[in-house]
């Protein structure tokens, strides 16, 4: 059986939601805040939460940033739907969009839930899930997990550079997560394979036409 471009869609955010909570989820049970496993010399598991956007940017106001997630994601899914009854939408597209939605929604949940679902404890101490005194935080008000740490080089700058001289430059600095991933993934292929589809509004340029 072929599963139309909306199903398609769908189980890319059932799948990268389930994987996205899943990981956090284990992470804030089984490490405390700050501790870092290497699992190579260039990929690190290092816990940490905050308050901002993908890769730990801080913009603005936390409640601010969330009800903007909110709005961003639900228009997201109201273009999908409508997207996916055009005979004329492409699979590829559409799963670009389900990757960011996805994304999006993954952190969300933490920002809505985690403050009410987790407590705080001091390291090296585990969070706990569902404990008896109640969450950290109110609703709205919890902090994103991340744990992908990708430091695949670093070295010091020459002592004779100006301003950087003598400071350590690595690569690659942000810690993120699966749902920060998929957003990057989505927008990047959205730039690559379908820019004409964005200026025009048409996204049916980017592949050729079905039977």
């Amino acid at each position: 059986m072929k599963l139309s471009r909306g199903y398609i869609a769908l189980l890319v955010i059932l799948a990268v939601i389930i994987i996205d909570q899943a990981v956090k989820i284990w992470v804030k049970t089984h490490f405390y805040l700050g501790e870092s496993y290497e699992v190579t010399s260039w990929f690190k598991i290092h816990f940490i939460e905050n308050n901002g956007m993908a890769f730990g940017w801080e913009l603005g106001s936390k409640l601010v940033l969330t009800l903007f997630r909110l709005v961003l994601t639900a228009l997201l899914i109201v273009y999908m739907y409508r997207l996916s009854r055009r005979p004329d939408a492409k699979t590829g597209y559409m799963v670009c969009l389900a990757l960011i939605t996805a994304g999006a929604i993954g952190n969300i949940i933490d920002c809505a839930f985690y403050g009410l679902i987790f407590n705080n404890p001091v390291p090296p101490q585990h969070a706990v899930m569902f404990p008896d005194g109640g969450g950290y935080g109110t609703f709205l008000h919890g902090r994103v997990v991340d744990m992908l740490y990708f430091p695949l080089f670093s070295w010091y700058w020459p002592e004779w550079m100006p301003w950087i001289g003598g400071e350590r430059f690595e690569f690659f600095q942000p810690v993120f997560n699966i749902a920060d991933a998929a957003i990057s993934v989505g927008i990047i292929a959205l730039l690559l394979f379908y820019r004409n589809s964005l200026s025009t509004g048409n996204n049916t340029t980017a592949e050729p036409q079905e039977d």
